[in-house]
């Protein structure tokens, strides 16, 4: 069964608001360490870069795609 993404958004806006919450109740002694691990977690990503090397990947030899597009549509775009 799939999840609904507002449940999902909703899910994840719970878990940071937990996550400030725990973070303003830390310490002052123990925040180093805790920005120390978050720090860590957030090197640890895999890189992302923009735009992803597909974006802009076709060349349709037209560059009015943008501009007409309804022509384009009903002329079929994409069908053979």
């Amino acid at each position: 069964m799939a999840v609904p993404v507002w449940a999902t958004f909703d899910a994840m806006c719970a878990e940071r608001d937990a996550l400030k919450r725990l973070v303003e109740d830390l310490p002052d002694e123990q925040v180093p360490a805790a920005l120390a691990a978050i720090r860590h977690q957030h090197e640890q990503r895999p890189g992302t870069t923009w735009p992803p090397s597909w974006f802009a990947s076709f060349a349709s030899g037209r560059p009015d795609l943008g501009s007409n597009h309804d022509d384009v549509l009903a002329e079929g775009f994409g069908r053979s």
